[in-house]
């Protein structure tokens, strides 16, 4: 559970078994604060989400920060960096070109939307686990889901012109 939403977020096998284990390090450190106002499942879910998101932030810190230096190897043209297509290993072998061009689009989204359509479509999880984990009135989960399909809609627009 941990490592799937973290891998839905970083996209990268590596990234989201750092993630994972900085979650499971997380959890041990502050057991003895959980409250238990919510079931446990939905307070690792609230931590994987987080610490996904603020390695998202980190990473992407870091690549504004030497991003003109590290495009090109020295002396070149070629880029000295290859961004691997994502592939989610939950995804069967004949959609996964979809899958790719799906979570492009998701990495478009809000946050907020992104995090509500990733527990929805991807965790599989309902309104209101939803409403739980991202503190959120289920009416307010609804909006995200609708407003994050119509973006996708937007943005998936030509790839699905049937």
């Amino acid at each position: 559970m941990v490592y799937n939403t973290a891998l839905s977020y970083v996209q990268n096998n590596e990234d989201a078994e750092e993630v994972t284990q900085d979650v499971f390090i997380e959890l041990h450190r502050s057991l003895d604060s959980f409250k238990e106002e919510s079931s446990l499942k939905t307070w690792i879910y609230r931590i994987a989400i987080n610490k996904s998101l603020d390695y998202l932030k980190y990473r992407n810190r870091k690549k504004r920060m030497g991003i003109l230096s590290d495009i090109f190897k020295k002396d070149s043209l070629e880029p000295a960096h290859h961004i691997a297509d994502f592939e989610h290993p939950g995804v069967k072998f004949e959609n996964k070109e979809k899958a790719k061009i799906l979570f492009k689009a998701i990495n478009t989204l809000p946050e907020a939307q992104k995090t509500a359509f990733i527990l929805a479509k991807v965790e599989g999880l309902g309104n209101l686990q939803i409403s739980e984990i991202m503190n959120r009135h289920v009416g307010a989960i609804e909006s995200l889901l609708s407003r994050a399909k119509e973006n996708l809609k937007r943005e998936l627009g030509g790839f699905y012109k049937e």
